[in-house]
């Protein structure tokens, strides 16, 4: 017969029919475990789309823990789960652990958006077929979770016995149950898991940094020669030192995550066991004067891989070749942790978010470039300035938004709230001196109020903090370009685009070195990198004019007009601002923009 049991879990099947008893029937004794999720179809009635990920998110972090206690998964059905376990002291204390990180992972959650799994445990006899397990045995376990609280534990009789004084767990009487299609009462004790301590678990859980956090694992040598474990083991520890340059990230030191050189691990384990989101990992192979490094990060969460890459390298000098994979493998993995942290915080809930979190959402909507989009970015910039008003990101973020919208989405004289911009990003280099970001959005800001030296210097102490940010080595370049030091700014613009080449933020850079190859007077390489910018920003007003003069300088005149012609109608009045020499733009600068757009209109001197 078959015993139909809730929602979630579809049948678990009794013997049929008696074929199973005519072969050699097979049977143990065992510790079966059922659970489901409380309300899981009101939840999807709620976000279908969101609890299913939400589920697989959780699942994710929990299968590992069931594998670390021994537990075996039997069969999954929708939101429910079969397991079984060697040890019936293993199986209690598995389901512990779990409904105390489900409540953690909870904590930040509207209550009638929570997952909150009911676990049953029951110790019996059953049936073994293939790899299913059969019998009343795992259907009183099934019961015994329909009975559960929604976040708790309830257990049979027998389980008791077995446990009762080898664990930190309570446990209260519920005496007697009469479960559905289960002939005889069960005795059922409901464990209190409040406050129950984790640490006789050899895998203990750490709660995850208040910012991103990574964890870089020993690279495994995949030479025939063991003596190239010193270079794996220095790329490792050159990854590790580069990332910890970015105030940004929470990074593990070398001694902890080198605990797990020369063994095969899960890197879920290894992010639980850290405290970690993210772990990069990679390996190395030599083969005469020639390597090969490949990388990979991955949410320790979710299992997802967010990014690899490999690398091929001449060992002439191996030095040189560390640097030089070290930094961009760093350089790739900042924007790459950035996107995943926003993909995060975007599933959050805004009034739920903390200061770090309502900076991500800003970042977030500050690169769609759309004028409504930078007002978001402001509100949530504001909002983590309110969360927290001495978290530096959330005053050099709100500077960024204020001078994007005067730049780019405003017809407003430069000048009219610049100061606002400065001020800002003068308060994040107070609050934290350390943050290259912030000595960064501060050079572009003195560089906007026609502070070139001050800006350059300001730009080289960000660079000093951290040499790997394409983000603070592309301000260098724009303050440089501006400042009059355009080949050295046009080395550090390319630099920027080579260590991060799908950074939200290249098309800005392109600009910039399209307007200081213009001011160079290689008007042929300013042409080509501006129809680039042209393609990736068709409504920018700005680099039409370019084009334009670029053209005009050529002699090639009709194409010249045809250029201003097609300026955005919608961007045409940004374009009256430019009546007045800005700030940031050297008066030898500026008249060379002036005259060029004059001989493409067809006027003349």
């Amino acid at each position: 017969m078959a015993i139909k049991c809730r929602r979630g879990y579809g049948i678990f099947q009794q013997p049929r029919g008696g074929n199973l008893a005519s072969d050699r029937v097979q049977r143990r004794l065992t510790a079966i475990l059922a659970a489901d999720v409380a309300g899981y179809s009101r939840l999807m009635g709620l976000d279908e789309a969101g609890t299913a990920r939400t589920l697989h998110e959780h699942r994710a972090v929990v299968d590992p823990i069931v594998a670390h206690h021994g537990g075996r998964i039997v069969k999954t059905t929708g939101d429910g789960v079969l397991l079984e376990f060697p040890s019936i002291v293993a199986a209690v204390e598995c389901a512990v652990v779990v409904q105390n990180l489900m409540r953690e992972r909870n904590r930040d959650v509207p209550e009638e958006q929570r997952m909150l799994f009911r676990i049953g445990i029951n110790l019996g006899d059953v049936l073994i077929d293939g790899d299913d397990i059969l019998g009343d045995g795992v259907n009183i376990a099934a019961r015994l979770e329909g009975i559960a609280e929604p976040g708790g534990i309830c257990v049979s009789d027998d389980v008791y016995r077995q446990v009762s004084g080898k664990l930190d767990v309570s446990f209260e009487d519920m005496g007697n149950q009469q479960l559905k299609n289960i002939a005889r009462p069960v005795h059922t004790y409901r464990a209190r898991i409040v406050d129950v301590p984790t640490s006789r678990t050899s895998a203990s859980i750490l709660s995850l940094p208040d910012k991103p956090s990574i964890a870089v694992l020993p690279f495994t040598n995949m030479s025939v020669d063991p003596e190239q474990d010193y270079f794996a083991d220095g790329m490792a520890e050159d990854i590790i030192t580069a990332l910890s340059h970015f105030k940004a990230l929470f990074v593990i030191a070398r001694n902890s995550s080198f605990t797990y050189k020369g063994r095969a691990v899960d890197v879920k384990q290894v992010g639980r066991e850290l405290g970690v989101r993210y772990v990069l990992e990679g390996s190395v192979r030599k083969g005469g004067n020639r390597i090969r490094i490949t990388g990979q990060l991955i949410d320790a969460l979710t299992g997802a891989h967010l990014w690899a890459e490999r690398y091929d390298r001449d060992l002439s000098d191996i030095f040189r070749v560390q640097d030089e994979i070290a930094a961009s493998v760093t350089a790739v993995i900042e924007p790459a942790l950035a996107a995943a942290e926003q993909e995060r915080v975007l599933r959050k809930p805004p009034e739920r978010l903390d200061a770090w979190e309502a900076y991500q959402r800003g970042l977030w909507h500050f690169h769609k470039y759309r004028p409504e989009e930078n007002k978001t970015a402001l509100a949530f910039f504001s909002q983590a300035i309110a969360l927290d008003p001495n978290f530096a990101p959330g005053h050099y973020g709100y500077a960024l938004a204020l001078q994007w919208d005067i730049w780019h989405f405003s017809s407003r004289p430069f000048l009219e709230v610049q100061g606002t911009a400065r001020e800002e990003a003068q308060i994040a280099v107070s609050l934290d001196d350390k943050d290259a970001m912030a000595h960064a959005v501060l050079a572009h800001m003195m560089m906007w109020g026609g502070e070139w030296e001050a800006a350059i210097a300001e730009a080289r102490t960000a660079v000093a903090l951290n040499p790997n940010s394409a983000f603070v080595i592309s301000m260098l370049g724009c303050v440089l370009g501006f400042g009059g030091y355009r080949e050295e700014a046009l080395e550090r613009l390319q630099q920027a685009m080579r260590a991060s080449p799908h950074d939200p933020l290249i098309w800005l850079w392109s600009i910039w070195r399209a307007v200081l190859q213009f001011f160079s007077r290689d008007f042929v390489a300013a042409l080509q990198t501006l129809r680039q910018v042209v393609r990736l920003r068709p409504s920018y007003a700005s680099p039409y004019e370019y084009v334009a003069a670029s053209l005009a300088y050529l002699g090639q005149l009709d194409e010249a007009r045809e250029a201003l012609e097609r300026v955005p109608p919608q961007s045409a009045e940004q374009l009256q601002r430019w009546q007045q020499r800005p700030p940031w733009m050297r008066p030898e600068d500026y008249a060379l923009r002036v005259e060029g757009v004059r001989l493409a209109a067809g006027e003349r001197g």
